[in-house]
Formats: C-alpha cells, sequence, structure tokens
C-alpha cells in the first residue's frame, strides 16, 4: 500500500506540474495574442513626441493653412514605423509629408499606408542608417483656421499726426491646438487650385474617416502638391523681397508675419499686436456730394503707406478701424468714428470714412436760372435750348482745427461750367472744388453752369 501510495501521489505531482506549465503556457499565448490581434502589423510602432516649434501659414480665400511643425525622434537603425493621426480635426490627411531636416541623406521613407482596422491614421515606413535623435519635419493643410485685421488710429488734437497699431485676431476651429505658434498670414490675392477647399475639408470631426482608394488619393496628393509649391513660392518671394509686392499676372499677394509667438487651443479666437507705427503724418478730410451721402459732410483720415510715413515696410490687410482723438492737452480721449478698410498696397493713398461731421457744414443755393437760345423746328416745336445756373456755395467750419473739404458736383449732357475758384474736372460728369478751412470760419463762393439741350448739344 505504501508503494502504490507512493506511485500515485509521484504521478499526481507530476500531472499537476504538467498541467500548471501547460496553463502557464496557454496564457502566454492567449496574453501575445490579446496583445497582438489589434495592433497587427503594428509592431515596432513610434507614435510622434510633442512639437518643438510650429508655424501656421494662414490663407482665408482658401480656408487654408499650411502647418509645419518639427518634432525630435529617436530612431533605431534600419527600419522604423512611425504613426500620424488626425483624429477630431480638420487636416486634410492627403496632404500629410514627412522630411528629416537633420542626417537627411540617411533617411529614407520607404512607404506610407492607411493602418487597416484603425481609423484616422496613417503609418510611415522609415530606413534610417542612423541611430539616434533626428529632427523632423512634418506639414500638411488644414482647413478651420482664419484671420482677421483690426487697426486703431490715435490722432493728437491737431488731427496733423496719428498712432497706428495693427493687430490680427486668429480663430481656431480645427480641432487641434497649436502651442508657442509662429503665425504668418497670406495678404492680397493669390491663385492656388480649384476645390483646395474640399482637400481642407477632409476629415470632419465626428465624421468616419476610411482611408480613400489609391486612383483618388493620389489625384488629392498632387492636387496638394501644387498648393504647396504656391506657398513655397510665396515663401520664398516674401524672404527675398521683404518690402516689395510680389505680382503674378493679374494677382498680388504678400506673406504678413506677426511678430512673437503664441499658442492658439482649438475653438478659440486669440488677438495678436502685429506692429505699431508713430507720429504718421495725416489730414483732416472732408467730403460732400449730394447723391452720394444727401447734405451729410463726410470726415475722413487721410494718409500714405509708405516709409516717409513711418509705414511701408508692407501692405496692410483688410480690417476694421476705430479712430480715436486726444481732444486736449491732458490727453482727454474722444472716439472719432469707426470703419473699414480694404487692402492697402504699398505707397497708395489711405482714406478713413469715419462718418457724418455736424461740425463742418457745405449748403449749395441756386441763386439763378435762365433758358435762352430756343430753337424751333418746321412744325414749331422746341428742338433745342440752352440753360444757365447760378450757384453759390456756402460752407461752414465750425471746429477748432483746420479743415479741408471736398465739394463734388455732378452734372448732366453737353455742359461748361466757370468760376472764380479752382476746380478739376473728375470726369465727363463731375467737378470737385477742394477748399482749405481754418477753424471757426465760414466761406462762400459761386459758379456757372450752362448747358445745352437737344440740338443745341454738341453732336
Amino acid at each position: 500500500m505504501s508503494y502504490m501510495s507512493y506511485t500515485v501521489t509521484r504521478v499526481t505531482s507530476s500531472w499537476r506540474g504538467m498541467m500548471a506549465s501547460i496553463l502557464a503556457f496557454v496564457t502566454f499565448v492567449t496574453l501575445l495574442t490579446l496583445v497582438t490581434l489589434p495592433a497587427f502589423g503594428r509592431i515596432n510602432v513610434v507614435t510622434l513626441p510633442g512639437r518643438n516649434s510650429v508655424q501656421l501659414t494662414i490663407y482665408n480665400s482658401a480656408d487654408l493653412t499650411l502647418v509645419k511643425e518639427t518634432r525630435l525622434l529617436t530612431f533605431r537603425k534600419g527600419l522604423n514605423r512611425l504613426e500620424f493621426s488626425w483624429a477630431n480635426t480638420l487636416i486634410d490627411p492627403t496632404s500629410v509629408e514627412f522630411r528629416a531636416v537633420t542626417r537627411a541623406d540617411e533617411v529614407e521613407v520607404l512607404d506610407v499606408s492607411f493602418p487597416p482596422r484603425v481609423t484616422n491614421t496613417l503609418e510611415w515606413r522609415i530606413k534610417s542608417e542612423f541611430a539616434g535623435e533626428i529632427q523632423i519635419e512634418i506639414r500638411y493643410f488644414t482647413s478651420g483656421i482664419s484671420w482677421s485685421a483690426d487697426y486703431v488710429a490715435e490722432s493728437d488734437k491737431t488731427e496733423k499726426l496719428i498712432d497706428l497699431a495693427g493687430n490680427v485676431r486668429v480663430n481656431n476651429n480645427s480641432g487641434e491646438d497649436y502651442e508657442n505658434a509662429q503665425v504668418r498670414l497670406v495678404v492680397g490675392v493669390i491663385r492656388l487650385i480649384d476645390e483646395i477647399a474640399k482637400l481642407a475639408q477632409a476629415g470632419k470631426p465626428g465624421e468616419p474617416h476610411p482611408a480613400p482608394p489609391a486612383a483618388p488619393l493620389s489625384e488629392l496628393r498632387a492636387k496638394s502638391e501644387v498648393a504647396k509649391r504656391a506657398l513655397d513660392e510665396l515663401e520664398v518671394a516674401a524672404i527675398n523681397r521683404p518690402k516689395e509686392i510680389v505680382k503674378e499676372g493679374i494677382s498680388e499677394y504678400f506673406l504678413y508675419t506677426v511678430e512673437g509667438r503664441d499658442t492658439i487651443p482649438t475653438g478659440w479666437a486669440k488677438r495678436l499686436p502685429s506692429f505699431k507705427a508713430l507720429a504718421i503724418p495725416n489730414e483732416s478730410y472732408y467730403k460732400f456730394e449730394r447723391e452720394q451721402w444727401g447734405d451729410r459732410v463726410i470726415r475722413y483720415y487721410r494718409f500714405t503707406n509708405n516709409v516717409t510715413s513711418h509705414l511701408g515696410n508692407e501692405p496692410l490687410p483688410d480690417g476694421a478701424v476705430k479712430a480715436f482723438r486726444f481732444a486736449s492737452e491732458d490727453k482727454l480721449y474722444s472716439f472719432v468714428g469707426s470703419t473699414t478698410v480694404k487692402y492697402i498696397p504699398v505707397n497708395e493713398q489711405v482714406e478713413l470714412e469715419l462718418g457724418n461731421d455736424l461740425e463742418v457744414l457745405v449748403k449749395p443755393r441756386l441763386t439763378n436760372w435762365q433758358k435762352t437760345d430756343v430753337q424751333f423746328d418746321n412744325k414749331g416745336n422746341v428742338k433745342g435750348w440752352t440753360t444757365k445756373e447760378t450757384w453759390e456755395i456756402e460752407t461752414q467750419n465750425s471746429k477748432d482745427i483746420d479743415a479741408t473739404v471736398d465739394i463734388r458736383r455732378n452734372f448732366k449732357g453737353d455742359w461748361t461750367l466757370t468760376s472764380p475758384v479752382k476746380y478739376e474736372k473728375v470726369d465727363a460728369r463731375k467737378v470737385k472744388f477742394v477748399r482749405p478751412l481754418k477753424a471757426h470760419t465760414q466761406e462762400k463762393f459761386s459758379y456757372e453752369l450752362v448747358t445745352r439741350h437737344g440740338t443745341n448739344a454738341a453732336k
């Protein structure tokens, strides 16, 4: 019994040990399967580390932004796999590019693919002849980022000098946060490619993004390359000619870099200072044209975007302007008006339309009218005549500073105008009288308008 008992005991222990070994092996295989199955084909894949730097070149017209970001990666010698995800962003995956900045001759991208069973992710297979840290650059297009410019103009009491501050408001709805970003704006009009906005719209948040089929993907990538080359040419042009508007056909554009760096998270808008110019020579200018504004006199600030005016380094983008004036020696601040300006090239005059000014008045008055030189046909009907009108224009400046008033008059038909004061013929139907007015003064001047009608008019 003792033998049999001993034998059974030994067999049982061996069986238990064998079963434990089998169980351990099965557990190991199961765990290995669980680990590898979801990531099938993605062994030794490296995810991107945080950015070292990022640059945003924002082009408003096409809802297009070119993103350039640099990162430091540690490569092993041989094959490396690197993945890039654009989930919940408006990044265009067909435009994503990888390149080595350092050790570029030792790093080669073998191919790029969309991993199976992994959405919104692509994978590069990269061959490296160097083991260690390499700086890389990734660039791509995204949509959802836009910018707008605004300005604050502050004049001195005499309105002969103004300080102009420019700001840029960047709106980020791309789904991606951009930290410590350098912001550059494409100002003006540049021809890109058709449907580029559609490229940038690829991968909207919350929508599935299956891998595009091979033929359309190559087509989209080709289009993305055309757009990238256009922006590359723009960048080179701006570097080589930083104070000149580069012209291409009927298009003109300029690359405008906002000083410093800033963090622009998604869902936020940020106002960034772009420049400040001091003591710009300014003219307080007023316009009167009844056909446009009725009997109102419209106030303008007028200056030139050139170096003499302490500007002129770059065109000024479209934007909103708020104007203020220091109304007293103790810097009492008064609001003058607000307006918007269109794109202003270098060396072009700027006119800020600031609304009606009740302290400057223009009152045209007809003082005499005559009908002369009446001609009749054989049936006694009037076929031609001439009218003579005498007008008096009264102007008044109730302000405590001088003003210049531009008075425009519009006529029809075959006309001739005479006046004791100087005027300029704007076109075939319009003249303007530019009159300087001292503070707290009134002035009157007159003109005579002769208009020939019917057969009296010049053929």
